[in-house]
């Protein structure tokens, strides 16, 4: 599973971030245009990512990733990010 943060004061955020900074974090919204691609170059580099301003309805194309609906193929695993099959990197 997935953290999810409720977090009103961004206490947790400003937190979330400043541990993140060694680790080169990824921040982005969901109303990012480019936030798939974000998320892909994440899951293909073992990155972490910290998606901000999430509602109460998620786009359709995070399912796989909240569920970690990895596959094999080839021995590699594969996770499908909307109509793309992207290589998994065990560090993300």
């Amino acid at each position: 599973r997935w953290p999810l943060m409720i977090d009103p004061q961004g206490q947790a955020n400003r937190w979330v971030r400043n541990m993140g900074k060694e680790s080169n974090i990824v921040i982005t919204k969901l109303s990012d245009g480019t936030y798939l691609r974000k998320l892909e170059a994440c899951i293909r580099n073992g990155n972490s990512i910290l998606i901000e301003n999430v509602e109460e309805v998620l786009d359709p194309a995070l399912e796989p990733v909240l569920t970690k609906a990895l596959f094999k193929r080839g021995g590699q695993l594969l996770l499908r990010l909307g109509t793309e099959d992207v290589p998994y990197d065990e560090n993300f």
